[in-house]
């Protein structure tokens, strides 16, 4: 009898008690940054309690079926990757500024629309420049996307942005038990165990904020039973031509980080990205962006916060992520579920998120030890990219004199970091200068394999 081709880890389906833990703990650790954005534009636009919880509830069930389209796919639409998808916060100073000068948000609607229409035509073009993100841009930019990722973990560490209590040392000791935990559970605890540490580490530090004060059920008694999002609430979208341009914007910016995210991903899980399931990728963001735009939230992207998730579990199945979006779904249609999930404090989500986003980095880092650094300029290339990554994170305003859509692309160091990495590269190790051909051919600009060859001749 022939045996059965194994089946790669991606596509394994894990029993569901395993599904339902595993895919719990994607919803916690991206829960706190999935409704900021609705709550950011709602309190910008001084919308009603009301609205703002129905923006709330329209996201996160959004939310739930553009990680389904990308982890589950349909023809091409979906990158069928582990995945969470979430609202960009590259879109939040423009949709702010549409939202009270521009036409509210019908208009912030309306050219959500046309940049998710957008993104779909351009992802057949985005595909094919793949061969610019060889291991050493590759590698940077993980390296970008986890470091930028760290100020999140502490400023939920301190309290959350905003807190009365921000910075108390109670808040800063709580985060620091929920790490410990984590860490403990994932050296000492069985396999299974270690790959739920965070969800562990969660629900611990929930139990012990309970009786310090730390959380407010307040909400969950005013929440609704059952709210369903319908199309077009808040009106029919209207078109802006000035809207549409700076949402067109950061639409690039958001593909462009995308494709950092990605990448990642099929680093960690062991299934490299290629040009059409990138293309692929960035179709299902267009599709989950328009369809945001029609339910009354904003464009989606793949959500960086779960990626050190993906690498620190080691749990790379797609269905997974696939059962965290069903919750997501649950959460949207069932707001008093949400409202618990909301009650979760600040601290505990900031000492997950450390370990979570740390690994992310020490990811692009395992990826740039394989890159060849003697004799070539690949350690500029790095160095000039994490600097231009790093500056808009260390040092918020640096471009707040700069036009709207520079700040949109500069804002944002994943983006920043990634054009950088690219040009770099392109300039250092494509274009003719010092450098020989063999070098211009080695890992920082050729393939993965012929670099992987030179290093074990090498080492032999």
């Amino acid at each position: 009898m022939a045996t059965p081709a194994p089946v790669h880890p991606v596509d394994e389906v894990p029993p569901v008690r395993q599904l339902a833990a595993f895919g719990l703990q994607h919803v916690l650790a991206m829960y706190a940054g999935a409704v900021a954005v609705p709550l950011i534009v709602g309190g910008a636009m001084k919308l009603s309690p009301a609205d703002l919880a129905y923006l709330i509830t329209a996201d996160l069930l959004v939310c739930g079926i553009a990680t389904l389209i990308q982890c589950v796919g349909f023809w091409r639409f979906g990158v069928r990757l582990p995945i969470m998808q979430g609202c960009t916060f590259a879109a939040v100073s423009p949709m702010v500024l549409i939202g009270t000068t521009g036409g509210g948000l019908p208009a912030i609607y309306g050219s959500v629309i046309v940049a998710g229409l957008a993104i779909v035509l351009l992802a057949p073009v985005f595909g094919k420049l793949l061969r610019f993100f060889p291991p050493l841009v590759t590698g940077t930019v993980i390296l970008i996307i986890g470091v930028s990722l760290l100020p999140v973990a502490g400023n939920w560490a301190a309290g959350g942005v905003g807190a009365k209590d921000f910075g108390e040392p109670e808040n800063l000791a709580l985060a620091g038990f929920v790490l410990a935990v984590v860490l403990g559970v994932q050296r000492f605890a069985p396999a299974f165990l270690s790959r739920i540490a965070v969800l562990i580490g969660i629900a611990v530090g929930l139990a012990v904020a309970v009786p310090f004060g730390f959380t407010d059920f307040g909400g969950v008694g005013d929440a609704d039973w059952v709210g369903i999002s319908t199309p077009f609430h808040f009106g029919a979208p209207t078109f802006h031509a000035s809207a549409i341009i700076s949402m067109l914007v950061v639409a690039l910016v958001t593909m462009t980080e995308t494709t950092g995210d990605f990448i990642a991903v099929g680093e960690m899980t062991d299934r490299p990205v290629q040009p059409r399931s990138l293309a692929d990728g960035l179709r299902a963001d267009g599709l989950s962006t328009v369809l945001g735009g029609v339910f009354n939230t904003f464009p989606y992207t793949a959500f960086a916060q779960n990626v050190g998730l993906v690498g620190m579990t080691r749990v790379r199945s797609r269905w997974v992520v696939a059962a965290a979006g069903g919750i997501l779904v649950l959460l949207g249609l069932l707001p008093k579920l949400g409202a618990v999930v909301a009650a979760i404090p600040a601290p505990v989500l900031g000492g997950a998120g450390l370990v979570m986003f740390g690994t992310v980095a020490a990811s692009g880092l395992r990826t740039l030890a394989a890159v060849d650094f003697k004799g070539n300029n690949n350690l500029t290339v790095v160095a000039v990219s994490v600097a231009v990554g790093m500056l808009p994170v260390g040092v918020p305003t640096v471009y707040e004199k700069f036009p709207d859509w520079f700040q949109t692309v500069m804002n944002s160091g994943i983006s920043a970091g990634c054009l950088t990495a690219i040009v770099l590269n392109l300039l250092f190790n494509h274009l003719p200068g010092k450098a020989s051909s063999a070098e211009a051919d080695g890992l920082a600009g050729g393939s993965g394999e012929d670099a992987a060859e030179k290093a074990r001749e090498e080492a032999v």
